[in-house]
């Protein structure tokens, strides 16, 4: 008898543990890695009005992700995306003038989701998708020591405010802590404009400019808790 009540106290607190469930009011925190890879597209640079035939690449970049999401009904979220701050590598893509590695730019991309979750909200596997707006800060945007040194300078970038899509799930391994993987495309789209100053070029302090959208996936893996 003794045995038989212990079995099903272990069993109802083992059952009990795992109980999980999305409820009106709940929040969730996730940190991972999130790796931001630009699909960029760009006009070509123009100096003084004049096209110098070349546009940029810019590179990828992988920070600690951070997010937040609050739930206003069992299968309904809205999500603050943050991390911390991306640098990536700017190149040109045609590269007539052998300038190499042309400057790096640093942004962060905060965004607001709202998701929405197909499985019951008890369900274990909650995939969701979600769209939302995106505003991107960039600055400490600089040419490399030997592009100033070609008369390059002044380097400066807009900030972006654009819309967001994404697509995940979250796998709860129990009533508070889950995994999560997510998909995120962001529509980021600046203009850049610069001054360059080389005789050799033709160039006396003419000003430079060219579109960048960057547009880049964002990836990325985490663990969360729920309370």
């Amino acid at each position: 008898m003794k045995k038989s009540i212990l079995a099903v106290a272990v069993a109802t607190l083992f059952t009990s543990h795992l109980v999980v469930a999305y409820d009106k009011g709940d929040f969730v925190v996730r940190a991972g890695v999130t790796r931001v890879a630009p699909d960029e597209a760009t006009s070509n640079v123009s100096v003084a009005g004049g096209d110098l035939g070349f546009g940029l690449n810019i590179s990828n970049d992988t920070q600690l992700g951070l997010n937040v999401a609050y739930f206003f009904s069992n299968n309904l979220n809205v999500e603050v995306l943050a991390a911390t701050p991306f640098t990536h590598d700017v190149h040109v893509n045609n590269n007539p003038l052998g300038l190499g590695k042309l400057g790096e730019v640093t942004h962060l991309p905060p965004t607001v989701t709202v998701n929405y979750f197909f499985n019951h909200h008890t369900a274990q596997f909650q995939p969701y998708v979600g769209a939302g707006l995106n505003y991107t800060f960039i600055y400490d945007e600089a040419f490399t020591d030997s592009n100033e040194s070609l008369g390059f300078s002044d380097l400066g970038l807009d900030n972006s405010f654009g819309w967001s899509a994404q697509v995940g799930f979250d796998y709860r391994l129990g009533s508070k802590w889950l995994i999560n993987a997510s998909a995120r495309y962001i529509a980021i789209s600046t203009d850049a404009t610069f001054t360059l100053n080389n005789a050799a070029l033709g160039a006396a302090n003419a000003p430079g400019s060219v579109g960048v959208d960057i547009d880049p996936f964002v990836y990325t893996v985490s663990v969360g808790y729920a309370f």
